[in-house]
């Protein structure tokens, strides 16, 4: 089932997603929902809050970027990131914040312990675009957007697309949630 995504200026993505405590039927259907919510979005990767549940779930799939074909799409539940290393700057955009892209510097390897659909527990390196999505999507979690990261003189370019966001002026081509506050 398509979930609408939450935008910007929604408070839910500014909370700290609740751990999962396991994987029920409740929780595949949601996998599997997010899953085709992100490809309705032509998205890559997409967090649990940016689907109106404060959870710690993410889902990414890369294999449609360049030199990123082979890649199996993922899904991450309660991811810790143990290591950072390096950095790299590049354009980020996002479901949540349609229509606005920034630079943003991030690590260009992380070393991630989490557990995968099954529950299970993993511990893996990721660099290039999938270290970059899961630390993207992370960030979700956490209750930051990319245009937190954003450096100042960036940030003053975007503002006038965030505003519009925020006043509830969203042009999307996928289902979106428009805070009920932000229609008054």
């Amino acid at each position: 089932m398509i979930l609408p995504i939450n935008i910007y200026s929604d408070d839910i993505l500014r909370q700290r997603a609740k751990p999962l405590k396991g994987v029920d039927s409740a929780v595949e259907k949601l996998i599997g929902s997010m899953f085709e919510s992100m490809y309705n979005a032509s998205g890559i990767g997409l967090a649990a809050p940016q689907v109106g549940h404060s959870l710690r779930l993410l889902v990414l799939d890369v294999s449609c970027v360049k030199n990123y074909e082979g890649e199996k799409p993922m899904v991450v539940i309660n991811p810790h990131i143990l290591a950072v290393s390096g950095s790299s700057e590049m354009e980020e955009g996002c479901l949540s914040v349609p229509g606005v892209q920034g630079d943003v510097v991030r690590p260009s390897v992380l070393t991630l312990k989490y557990r995968n659909e099954r529950f299970e527990e993993q511990v893996g390196e990721f660099s290039g675009m999938p270290g970059r999505v899961l630390q993207h999507e992370i960030d979700h979690l956490d209750g930051t957007l990319f245009v937190d990261r954003v450096q100042k003189r960036d940030r003053r370019k975007i503002q006038k697309e965030l505003s519009a966001l925020a006043s509830g002026i969203v042009n999307a081509s996928y289902p979106v949630v428009v805070p009920v506050s932000k229609l008054y």
